[in-house]
Formats: C-alpha cells, structure tokens, sequence
C-alpha cells in the first residue's frame, strides 16, 4: 500500500485535475505509477487515474520524456505576485459595501 509520505509529489492531494499535467511532466514512470496506485487505493477518481495512465504509457513507449522545470513553477496558484509579494493590506482591492437585502428605504429594492 502506498502512503502519502512516500509519493513523489508532496502535495499531490491539492494538485487539480487541470494542473496535473504540468505537475507531473518532470516524474519518470515508476514515480507517475506511485501516484497512479496510490490513486486507486484512495480515491480513485476517473479523470485523474486517466491523466496518470497515458502518462505511464508515453513515457513507456518512449513518446515522452519526463522534463525539468514543470510542476509548481507552472501553477499558478503557488506562484507569488509580480514584484515577490503576496496579498496584504497594502495590495488588496478597494473595500465594497455589501448589498442591503431586505431593506425597505432601498429604491433598487423591489417592494
């Protein structure tokens, strides 16, 4: 049984279906067939162990190689603002005023 402390990618539990391309392009098959069993013992969600099976097959096959660079540099979600800085205070957006529902004063508001 494989266990999460012994996959290639350590947050592959938080890894999309649309980023798991990119997250593992650099892998070599006997890792992408780690997550693939790893997969089908836990979740065993469709469309992932589809993503993870044609890459077993390509890399096999010789259609692909696996590659450098890849996995977090190209998610989005892991990449900070321009500049190196995250969200903060200083950089949020303006405050919005929530909508009045239920207020009766409110014209927009039908009666």
């Amino acid at each position: 049984m494989t266990e999460h402390a012994d996959l290639p990618l350590p947050d592959y539990d938080h890894v999309t279906v649309g980023a798991l391309p990119a997250a593992i392009a650099p892998l070599g098959a006997d890792e992408v067939q780690q997550l693939l069993d790893y997969e089908r013992e836990h979740a065993h969600r469709l469309p992932v162990t589809t993503v993870l099976e044609r890459r077993i097959e390509r890399l096999r096959s010789g259609e692909a190689e696996p590659s450098t660079g890849g996995g977090a540099a190209g998610r989005p979600e892991t990449n900070a603002a321009p500049g190196g800085q995250g969200v903060s205070p200083a950089t949020s957006g303006p405050p919005i005023n929530p909508p009045s529902h239920g207020t009766p004063t409110n014209p927009a508001q039908p009666r």
